[in-house]
């Protein structure tokens, strides 16, 4: 599965784009700019994704991912 299929796949079930998962991040104060801020832990993250999005472990991995900017939309 691509990258872009996981964030599109998120979007289908949670109706959050990309961009919404980025504010909704800035909003619980995991980033910092374009990295993870440094208090947070991605197990954290991925935690609350799965329990407030009902999103499964690798597609929550990937939110990680988008947020630390390691992988952006259109990515295979």
């Amino acid at each position: 599965m691509s990258f872009q299929a996981y964030l599109n796949t998120i979007e289908q079930k949670t109706g959050k784009t990309p961009d919404d998962l980025r504010t909704l991040a800035r909003e619980r104060g995991w980033t910092q700019g374009a990295a993870l801020a440094p208090n947070i832990k991605p197990m954290a993250i991925v935690a609350a994704l799965k329990d407030e999005l009902g999103l499964g472990h690798g597609h929550a991995m990937a939110v990680v991912a988008l947020l630390k900017e390691h992988r952006k939309e259109g990515d295979a």
